[in-house]
């Protein structure tokens, strides 16, 4: 049995059918093409799928695509303008913040959602805000000193150094 549902995904409106099983990340990946959403467990651990779902950052492995009928979708994809990278997108990039890239897109998109409600989070609110997704490569000094950049950049202050820490 098949469902008829429609969504906005970044901007932009979709109708597909879909069994009711189908997983949101496998509709948007084999569906629409839309490979920056990554597949990395299947268990909710990684948060490498990890989209925006009306704002709220979801990992996708969990949600059944019919859950998603009438809701507005982010991926990475939709991140960036016309006028330019997301400040995320940008702050990763020059801060070195990725290394195999795996986990990029979703902890991007979780770290949209914590400026979103916190514009100057701290280090440690930072480390809080994306515990839920892993990476492997990068120690995660990097991805903080992302966040923060992005954080400086979104709220005009002076951006912070992004020389590479060498320990």
């Amino acid at each position: 049995m098949a469902i008829d549902i429609k969504l906005k995904v970044n901007g932009t409106e979709h109708s597909a059918t879909v069994e009711p099983r189908t997983l949101l990340v496998h509709l948007i990946r084999e569906n629409l093409s839309m490979t920056g959403t990554h597949i990395g467990c299947d268990t909710s651990s990684c948060g490498a799928c990890t989209v925006l779902i009306d704002g709220k950052s979801a990992k996708s492995c969990t949600i059944l695509a019919v859950q998603a009928n009438g809701k507005e979708i982010t991926t990475v994809e939709g991140m960036a303008t016309a006028e330019g990278l997301h400040p995320l997108q940008e702050g990763f990039h020059l801060n070195h913040a990725l290394h195999c890239g795996f986990c990029t897109p979703g902890m991007m998109l979780r770290a949209v959602e914590l400026l979103e409600k916190n514009p100057n989070p701290t280090e440690e609110e930072i480390r809080w805000g994306i515990a839920g997704n892993l990476c492997r490569c990068t120690g995660y000094n990097n991805i903080v000193k992302a966040i923060q950049w992005a954080s400086a950049k979104m709220q005009d202050k002076e951006l912070p150094s992004t020389e590479p820490e060498f320990v």
